[in-house]
């Protein structure tokens, strides 16, 4: 018996795709939408559409009980009203429907002086992309003062897992992989926090399922996997089982090459994320996974890693 039906927009993403798993695993009925189906999961439906559409959108959503916003625009997309307008037509797609919307938040909200990032710290961007964060999420908090869907924000640290491409796992920590080199964001000793999307996933299948006990609006922080540097450099030599030599990142010619290239030059804003210690915590959403929810660190690195050797031996 199906737990309900959910509605997954941006079906092909890195949240997208482990929702999609994840709530397929769990019980639910599940469709994806999308511009086409690059990333198919078995036993589930698939709708091929123009999530700008808002008629499409609405069409997507009309027979789900949970839909999970897993839109995400190119870094050089965001501004210019880009970003919220993107958000506006699922908004305007929910309607007064009372369905629940599960939202995926950034760590992008806080400065680089919050060590401490819980549910209760107050949001002040550092950078511009931050500011455009806020301003989605008070929309979606506007939407659930009106009482016109419930909305839930799930919000984790960077993203890798494995079959996942384009983060900052596969394209700079292991770009030279194959040359037996690996890449640390930053000082070996400072911790970052990480989401195995795997369980990222199963997190919001988690919350979807307690949604009735939940308030109209709320605001989650997935602690994930809080490792420093030199730690996630020694899982991934463990999970390659060959000599690597490790090498910091080469932060200074991404800023060289932003001086041209728009998406690069925001990237490299954001390097704050990288060099300062910003611990996302929540005691709430712990007791409410319970112990043991998330895979062990070193598991969920050798799983990744291997997935991407295999991968890059095939290609």
């Amino acid at each position: 018996m199906s737990k309900g039906n959910v509605t997954v927009l941006g079906s092909n993403g890195h949240i997208g795709h482990a929702s999609m798993l994840a709530f397929r695993d769990a019980g639910w009925a599940v469709t994806g939408l999308g511009r086409s189906n690059r990333r198919p999961v078995g036993n589930t439906q698939f709708v091929a559409g123009n999530a700008d559409d808002v008629s499409v959108v609405r069409k997507a959503i009309a027979d789900a009980d949970v839909v999970v916003h897993a839109l995400h625009l190119p870094y050089d997309q965001w501004g210019n009203g880009r970003a919220e307008a993107q958000l506006q037509v699922v908004i305007d797609a929910m309607g007064n429907s009372g369905k629940t919307l599960l939202f995926p938040g950034t760590i992008y909200n806080y400065r680089a002086g919050d060590r401490t990032v819980s549910p209760g710290t107050r949001q002040r961007a550092e950078a511009p992309r931050g500011e455009i964060r806020i301003r989605l999420e008070n929309m979606l908090r506007s939407a659930a003062a009106e009482r016109k869907f419930q909305v839930i924000i799930l919000r984790a640290g960077d993203f890798y897992g494995p079959g996942n491409r384009g983060e900052w796992f596969e394209q700079a920590m292991l770009m030279n992989m194959g040359k037996g080199k690996i890449h640390h964001m930053a000082d070996l000793p400072l911790r970052h926090s990480w989401a195995y999307l795997p369980d990222l996933g199963r997190a919001f299948a988690a919350l979807a399922e307690r949604r009735a006990t939940l308030d109209s609006f709320e605001n989650f922080h997935f602690a994930g996997h809080w490792v420093s540097h030199g730690q996630m450099m020694t899982a991934i030599g463990r999970a390659l089982d060959r000599p690597v030599t490790i090498s910091p990142l080469p932060w200074w010619l991404l800023g060289t090459i932003g001086l041209v290239n728009p998406i690069m030059r925001d990237i490299y804003r954001m390097r704050y994320i990288w060099l300062n210690e910003m611990e996302l915590v929540d005691p709430r959403l712990d007791a409410l996974l319970g112990t043991d929810f998330t895979t062990p660190f070193e598991v969920a690195v050798a799983t990744t890693v291997n997935e991407l050797t295999q991968s890059r031996l095939a290609a």
